[in-house]
């Protein structure tokens, strides 16, 4: 399919009707809706039985996707659930640092095992497995998602209440391969209240429209500083809008987080489970009440 056809989500004749190489959003794609998705599923790892697939995106980078990660499984994690997460962020992985957990991941004949952290959340991520986790991986996109697509099919997660992935910034390659290999049951839009929240938010919301996966909310990140002093409140990067964009989208709003060096800090110390963030109580709610767990 051509650029121009991509760009303009229409079919061309000469389509070969493979959604798994194509984002487009024609009648291949729509006709067959949930089911035709299902039809791309990759089979989990025969050591895995994960519930509840859960992914987390952002527009652009450097909006706090992996913070919000990492403390929605915490506080899931805090309340009783098995959680896990699958670091899909391949050139960019930040979830091992965040918990304190270090590689190498094991593995046997059925497949690599996760590294726990302190609290038992399950990790897979590409520093779990590289000799120095500063080693730069310069890989091309399709080998990038074909490994993603390996942390579900060869890592032996076990039995798994809430799985998040925490997916690199954008609408390429790995996004893709998720949303068409993995069950994602639905997915966390990060955002920070700048003037272009509303394009890359829309980015997100289209592709996830695009792939028939439902859309829990949006998280905006870095919403205000609350100062230590005088306990004033400060839209440092401007006034937040995030309540008119998700309106436009039909959206909730599941958490407006605050700019925190002490949480920063914590997180880069390797301390996430430490950490409180009040803040994601709603979205850790609105997680239960919309994928709740079969008894």
């Amino acid at each position: 399919m051509s650029e121009e056809n991509v760009v303009n989500n229409t079919p061309e004749e000469s389509c070969t009707h493979d959604c798994s190489t194509c984002s487009a959003n024609c009648s291949s794609r729509t006709q067959g809706g949930a089911s035709n998705r299902e039809s791309f599923l990759a089979p989990a790892n025969k050591n895995s039985r994960v519930k509840k697939v859960i992914g987390v995106v952002s527009g652009k980078g450097g909006v706090g996707k992996s913070f919000v990660t990492v403390n929605l499984a915490v506080q899931l994690q805090q309340k009783g659930y098995q959680c896990a997460i699958l670091d899909a962020d391949i050139t960019g992985p930040s979830i091992p640092k965040s918990l304190g957990v270090k590689g190498p991941a094991r593995g046997n004949d059925d497949g690599i095992w996760p590294v726990e952290s302190s609290k038992g959340i399950r990790v897979m991520s590409i520093n779990l497995l590289l000799d120095e986790e500063e080693s730069p991986v310069i890989w091309r996109g399709p080998v990038i998602a074909g490994t993603v697509k390996q942390f579900w099919t060869d890592v032996c997660w076990g039995d798994v209440d809430y799985m998040f992935v925490d997916m690199p910034p954008g609408t390429g390659d790995v996004p893709l391969t998720v949303f068409q290999s993995l069950p994602v049951d639905g997915i966390v839009i990060v955002t920070s209240p700048q003037d272009l929240v509303s394009m890359v938010v829309a980015k997100a919301v289209n592709m996830a429209k695009m792939m028939n996966v439902p859309i829990l909310g949006i998280v905006e990140n870095y919403s205000y500083f609350v100062c230590p002093d005088c306990g004033g409140r400060h839209a440092v990067f401007g006034e937040s809008r995030i309540e008119e964009v998700a309106a436009h989208h039909q959206l909730s709003v599941l958490a407006k987080l605050p700019i925190d060096p002490d949480s920063a800090k914590i997180v880069d110390m390797g301390l996430a489970e430490q950490l409180s963030v009040p803040e994601l109580a709603g979205a850790t709610a609105r997680i239960e009440a919309a994928l709740p767990l079969a008894k």
